[in-house]
Protein backbone atom coordinates (compact mmCIF):
# COMPACT_ATOMS: atom_id res chain seq x y z
CA UNK A 1 0.00 0.00 0.00
CA UNK A 2 1.33 3.40 -1.03
CA UNK A 3 2.11 5.73 1.89
CA UNK A 4 0.90 9.23 0.97
CA UNK A 5 1.50 12.26 3.17
CA UNK A 6 0.29 15.84 2.90
CA UNK A 7 2.36 18.88 3.84
CA UNK A 8 -0.04 21.82 3.88
CA UNK A 9 0.40 25.52 4.43
CA UNK A 10 -0.17 28.94 2.94
CA UNK A 11 3.43 29.06 1.68
CA UNK A 12 3.38 32.80 0.98
CA UNK A 13 6.19 32.81 0.06
CA UNK A 14 7.72 29.33 0.09
CA UNK A 15 10.94 29.37 2.14
CA UNK A 16 14.09 27.27 2.41
CA UNK A 17 12.58 25.88 5.62
CA UNK A 18 9.51 24.71 3.70
CA UNK A 19 11.77 23.18 1.07
CA UNK A 20 13.78 21.34 3.74
CA UNK A 21 10.67 19.90 5.42
CA UNK A 22 9.27 18.89 2.01
CA UNK A 23 12.42 17.06 0.93
CA UNK A 24 12.76 15.31 4.27
CA UNK A 25 9.08 14.32 4.16
CA UNK A 26 9.52 12.99 0.64
CA UNK A 27 12.22 10.64 1.95
CA UNK A 28 9.84 9.23 4.57
CA UNK A 29 6.82 8.60 2.36
CA UNK A 30 6.12 7.14 -1.06
CA UNK A 31 4.42 10.35 -2.09
CA UNK A 32 4.31 13.82 -0.56
CA UNK A 33 1.54 16.15 -1.67
CA UNK A 34 2.26 19.78 -0.91
CA UNK A 35 -1.12 21.41 -0.30
CA UNK A 36 -1.22 25.15 -0.86
CA UNK A 37 -4.05 26.27 1.36
CA UNK A 38 -6.29 29.11 0.33
CA UNK A 39 -7.34 30.85 3.52
CA UNK A 40 -9.98 33.57 3.03
CA UNK A 41 -8.87 35.22 6.30
CA UNK A 42 -5.36 35.91 4.95
CA UNK A 43 -4.26 38.44 2.37
CA UNK A 44 -1.41 36.67 0.63
CA UNK A 45 1.23 38.43 -1.43
CA UNK A 46 1.03 35.75 -4.13
CA UNK A 47 -2.13 34.37 -5.72
CA UNK A 48 -2.81 30.63 -5.41
CA UNK A 49 -1.83 30.16 -9.08
CA UNK A 50 1.46 32.01 -8.53
CA UNK A 51 2.28 29.94 -5.44
CA UNK A 52 1.42 26.74 -7.30
CA UNK A 53 3.70 27.73 -10.19
CA UNK A 54 6.62 28.67 -7.94
CA UNK A 55 6.44 25.55 -5.78
CA UNK A 56 6.07 23.35 -8.86
CA UNK A 57 9.30 24.86 -10.24
CA UNK A 58 11.11 24.14 -6.97
CA UNK A 59 10.25 20.43 -7.02
CA UNK A 60 10.16 19.75 -10.78
CA UNK A 61 12.98 17.18 -10.38
CA UNK A 62 11.52 15.38 -7.35
CA UNK A 63 9.28 12.61 -8.71
CA UNK A 64 7.43 11.78 -5.50
CA UNK A 65 6.38 15.35 -4.69
CA UNK A 66 3.25 16.83 -6.21
CA UNK A 67 1.65 20.20 -5.54
CA UNK A 68 -2.03 21.18 -5.38
CA UNK A 69 -4.09 24.11 -4.15
CA UNK A 70 -7.02 23.50 -1.85
CA UNK A 71 -9.70 25.23 0.19
CA UNK A 72 -11.33 24.03 3.36
CA UNK A 73 -9.95 21.83 6.09
CA UNK A 74 -6.57 20.20 5.65
CA UNK A 75 -7.96 16.88 6.89
CA UNK A 76 -10.52 16.93 4.07
CA UNK A 77 -7.80 17.71 1.54
CA UNK A 78 -5.61 14.92 2.95
CA UNK A 79 -8.43 12.42 2.59
CA UNK A 80 -9.17 13.61 -0.95
CA UNK A 81 -5.63 12.74 -2.09
CA UNK A 82 -5.58 9.42 -0.22
CA UNK A 83 -3.14 10.54 2.45
CA UNK A 84 -2.88 8.80 5.81
CA UNK A 85 -0.40 11.29 7.29
CA UNK A 86 -0.11 15.04 7.63
CA UNK A 87 3.43 16.37 7.89
CA UNK A 88 3.95 19.50 9.97
CA UNK A 89 7.13 21.50 10.40
CA UNK A 90 8.04 23.12 13.70
CA UNK A 91 10.60 25.90 14.07
CA UNK A 92 10.30 27.19 17.61
CA UNK A 93 8.82 26.39 21.00
CA UNK A 94 5.86 28.64 20.21
CA UNK A 95 5.16 26.50 17.12
CA UNK A 96 4.93 23.43 19.33
CA UNK A 97 1.94 24.77 21.29
CA UNK A 98 0.04 25.84 18.19
CA UNK A 99 0.82 22.62 16.32
CA UNK A 100 -0.14 20.49 19.33
CA UNK A 101 -3.54 22.22 19.51
CA UNK A 102 -4.09 21.77 15.79
CA UNK A 103 -3.03 18.10 15.89
CA UNK A 104 -5.52 17.39 18.68
CA UNK A 105 -8.32 19.09 16.75
CA UNK A 106 -7.39 17.17 13.60
CA UNK A 107 -7.33 13.90 15.52
CA UNK A 108 -10.84 14.62 16.82
CA UNK A 109 -12.12 15.42 13.32
CA UNK A 110 -10.14 12.72 11.49
CA UNK A 111 -8.90 9.97 13.81
CA UNK A 112 -7.75 7.97 10.77
CA UNK A 113 -5.07 10.59 9.92
CA UNK A 114 -1.77 10.73 11.76
CA UNK A 115 0.28 13.90 12.22
CA UNK A 116 4.05 13.66 11.93
CA UNK A 117 6.13 16.57 13.21
CA UNK A 118 9.49 17.38 11.67
CA UNK A 119 11.71 19.81 13.52
CA UNK A 120 13.16 22.52 11.33
CA UNK A 121 16.85 22.24 10.65
CA UNK A 122 18.74 24.72 12.81
CA UNK A 123 19.85 26.51 9.64
CA UNK A 124 16.24 27.40 8.84
CA UNK A 125 14.54 27.60 12.24
CA UNK A 126 14.51 31.42 12.21
CA UNK A 127 12.96 31.72 8.74
CA UNK A 128 9.27 32.47 8.35
CA UNK A 129 7.21 33.68 5.41
CA UNK A 130 6.33 36.79 7.42
CA UNK A 131 10.03 37.57 7.95
CA UNK A 132 10.75 37.13 4.24
CA UNK A 133 7.95 39.52 3.28
CA UNK A 134 9.21 42.10 5.78
CA UNK A 135 12.76 41.87 4.46
CA UNK A 136 11.62 42.14 0.86
CA UNK A 137 9.10 44.94 1.41
CA UNK A 138 10.96 47.06 3.95
CA UNK A 139 14.53 46.45 2.85
CA UNK A 140 15.32 49.28 0.44
CA UNK A 141 18.41 47.54 -0.88
CA UNK A 142 17.17 43.96 -0.65
CA UNK A 143 18.58 41.98 -3.54
CA UNK A 144 18.57 38.47 -4.92
CA UNK A 145 21.81 37.54 -3.18
CA UNK A 146 20.37 38.40 0.24
CA UNK A 147 17.12 36.55 -0.44
CA UNK A 148 18.99 33.36 -1.46
CA UNK A 149 19.72 32.88 2.26
CA UNK A 150 15.97 32.54 2.92
CA UNK A 151 14.08 31.31 -0.15
CA UNK A 152 14.61 28.91 -3.07
CA UNK A 153 15.73 30.45 -6.36
CA UNK A 154 12.31 30.32 -8.12
CA UNK A 155 10.86 32.57 -5.38
CA UNK A 156 13.35 35.43 -5.73
CA UNK A 157 12.38 37.17 -8.99
CA UNK A 158 8.61 36.98 -8.41
CA UNK A 159 9.06 38.21 -4.83
CA UNK A 160 11.18 41.19 -5.84
CA UNK A 161 8.75 41.96 -8.68
CA UNK A 162 5.80 41.93 -6.25
CA UNK A 163 7.37 44.23 -3.69
CA UNK A 164 8.79 46.63 -6.25
CA UNK A 165 5.60 46.94 -8.29
CA UNK A 166 3.92 50.35 -8.00
CA UNK A 167 0.67 50.21 -6.03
Amino acid sequence: MKRIAVYAGTFDPFTLGHEDISLRGAKLFDELVIGIGINPDKEPLFSPAERLSIVTQIFCDVPNISIQCFTGLTVDFARSVGASVMVRGMRTVSDIEAEFTMALANRTIAPDLETVFLMASETYSHISSTLIKQIAIMGKDTNAEQLRKFVPEPVIAPLLEKVRAPN
